[in-house]
């Protein structure tokens, strides 16, 4: 894996309680679960996670006061988007580099065959980033151990076919956005609007302009989109046009 195969591999949403997000989710955009990881337990936390396609979405929520996840929903001020989890082929290199432009390391993960290591949401801005890597495991449906052993067999394609932009505001989203290039070690492109992105192969990070610093919208792509937006008004999320309010973030679902 190269630099330029760098990929969206998990994106994390954090919540007070795991249900009825989860449960919401799963049921709106027809996801299944595929795991519920026992290692989160020693931060303080319980999750669920979901495949779209090749790309997992993590829910997490606290289970005891005085957590990493707890205070930075505080901080947020009730905006759930957590972390965005990039495969690579050397997260320790990408520490460093972070390191060398005063991104500070927050954890490294290391349950081999899988490392990863996480940089501070403080310094990263926004969001944490993680950045991971399962030995011998370069395909993107093949072994990925934060998701479970059988992760693929939960992939569903009635509902939902994948998961294609992660949405950060800042004031400054330019400024944010070049910070995020920096850390990541891919250039910036122009998404719709003008607005900046870091592109992917299967994804997008792009950065709008917002009132404060926050991982603020996921897009999905789906196969009816009125379908999905008529069931999210059963489950009582806030919709206006293309979109559905679910954890303080902002489901925008396209054809």
């Amino acid at each position: 894996m190269t630099m330029s195969q760098m990929r969206l591999r998990q994106v994390c949403l954090v919540a007070p309680h795991l249900e009825p997000v989860v449960s919401d989710i799963a049921a709106i955009l027809g996801l299944d679960i595929c795991y519920r990881d026992p290692h989160v337990g020693k931060y303080g936390l319980e999750n669920a996670l979901m495949p779209v396609e090749a790309t997992l979405l993590e829910v997490v929520a606290p289970t005891q006061p005085g957590t990493a996840a707890g205070r930075f929903m505080e901080k947020s001020g009730g905006r759930g988007g957590y972390m965005v989890i990039l495969s690579c082929e050397d997260p320790d290199e990408r520490g460093r580099f972070a390191a060398s432009i005063g991104v500070r390391t927050a954890n490294v993960i290391d349950h081999p065959p899988y490392h990863g290591v996480q940089l501070h949401p403080r310094d990263c801005r926004a969001a944490f980033i993680e950045f991971n890597h399962t030995k011998d495991s370069d395909d993107d449906f093949g072994p990925y151990p934060p998701a479970g052993p059988d992760w693929q067999e939960a992939i569903r394609h009635d509902i939902t076919r994948a998961l294609t932009e992660v949405e950060l505001q800042s004031p400054d989203h330019y400024d944010l956005a070049q910070h995020w290039s920096n850390i990541i070690g891919v250039p910036l492109t122009s998404a719709r609007n003008d607005d900046p992105q870091i592109a992917f192969t299967n994804g997008c990070l792009r950065f709008a302009k917002g009132k404060t610093e926050a991982m603020t919208g996921l897009t999905f792509r789906v196969n009816d989109v009125a379908q999905v937006l008529g069931s999210a008004r059963a489950r009582g999320c806030p919709c206006a046009g293309d979109a559905f309010l679910l954890a303080g973030v902002t489901f925008r679902v396209v054809a």
